[in-house]
């Protein structure tokens, strides 16, 4: 993964921009103070722990890059088949939650809201997150 965005970056021609779609394990956990979705104590089944530090590299190789307009775009925590509503929150680096304390998405409005960063730039250099 971290191979493949290298050679997107490096590719990349001057202004254009490249939109990364990436993993959770970035965020902070609301309510516990400094742990990340990968740092947090029992939060990712062991199953998830690789691919989370995969996504993990893959940001930080993002940091690193000052020459390209990328967009690194984390799902909730929860990402699943549902419905479009075409409603959704954004966020920077914690999870969106709702007011039970969940971090989900339907890949329906998943897609929605990375359709409107590409077509109307807000996050340039930077990455964020989107849940309900």
């Amino acid at each position: 993964m971290v191979a493949l965005t290298r050679s997107l970056l490096e590719s990349a021609l001057p202004g254009q921009r490249v939109l990364l779609v990436g993993g959770a394990a970035r965020l902070l956990i609301p309510g516990r103070s400094g742990d990340t979705v990968l740092t947090a104590p029992d939060f990712l089944p062991a199953s998830a722990l690789e691919i989370a530090k995969a996504c993990q590299a893959q940001y930080e190789l993002c940091l690193g890059e000052t020459s390209t307009a990328w967009t690194y775009f984390s799902p909730a925590a929860m990402l699943m088949p549902g419905e479009r509503t075409g409603r959704y929150r954004l966020g920077t680096d914690t999870l969106v939650v709702d007011n039970n304390g969940e971090s989900r998405i339907s890949m329906e409005d998943f897609a929605v809201a990375m359709l409107d960063e590409a077509e109307t730039p807000q996050h340039i250099q930077k990455a964020f997150t989107v849940g309900y």
